[in-house]
């Protein structure tokens, strides 16, 4: 009886390994991060220095995505550093396809909002695609400036 439990136990686990596994398989990283800091001068000659970082998380089954954010913001005089604040955190987007399927995604970011956006902080476009078909959609996602971020999606043709 004791043999007969090991192996059962033995079988469990090899199945919790496997199902981790493939679960862990089901999220991809975006290829293009991208960062962009700034700096600033404050009174008494204190210098700000704030960076911040962005990726994607993506669901390759579902084709939801999370938008994560990381910043970094220091602050020093000429002779120390006096503090450094972290923040950071991914939010869950929608589905970029409607069925569950096998896909593949990029995304990339606006440059800081100074050089090209109009609106607000900047948007993001997402590029998604299948990999069992011929099929591509690209979306763009702005700040509207009013509050809520602009989003729209096109499925790409091929001539």
């Amino acid at each position: 009886m004791n043999h007969v439990m090991k192996i059962g136990f033995g079988v469990v686990l090899s199945l919790m390994t496997l199902v981790s596994v493939a679960a862990a398989d089901e999220f991809k990283l975006s290829n293009n991060q991208r960062i962009s800091c700034s700096r600033g001068l404050s009174a008494g000659k204190l210098n700000t220095a704030t960076c911040k970082s962005y990726a994607y998380l993506f669901n390759v089954k579902t084709s939801e995505y999370f938008r994560c954010q990381v910043s970094l913001a220091l602050t020093r005089d000429n002779k120390e550093v006096i503090n450094v604040q972290t923040d950071g955190g991914c939010t869950k987007k929608p589905r970029i396809f409607e069925t569950d399927g096998n896909y593949s995604f990029d995304a990339t970011e606006t440059e800081p909002p100074n050089t090209n956006s109009f609106f607000g902080p900047g948007g993001y476009s997402i590029w998604a695609s299948d990999n069992t078909a011929q099929k591509v959609r690209g979306c763009i996602i702005i700040s509207s400036g009013l509050g809520s971020d602009i989003s729209k999606c096109l499925d790409m043709s091929f001539q």
